[in-house]
């Protein structure tokens, strides 16, 4: 593995180191172990979509939240 001096880099190349190194891993995720409190939580996440499904705000009425407080 090439060494990086991470220091000398500007801020956009360790953006975009960042951005290289996340892209390799989601590139396997089942390489990525998760713990057991993550897998639990993602379960219990899953089961509360599968009882009230998706939540949150419809992407129009957000925008339209936005726009109003602009004015």
């Amino acid at each position: 593995m090439p060494s990086i001096e991470i220091g000398k880099l500007t801020c956009e190349e360790r953006l975009q180191l960042i951005e290289q190194l996340w892209d390799s891993l989601a590139e396997s995720p089942e390489a990525v172990p998760l713990t057991e409190a993550q897998r639990q939580q993602l379960d219990r996440r899953l089961d509360e979509f599968d009882r009230e499904g998706p939540g949150g705000i419809p992407w129009a009425e957000v925008y339209q939240r936005i726009r109003s407080r602009s004015l």
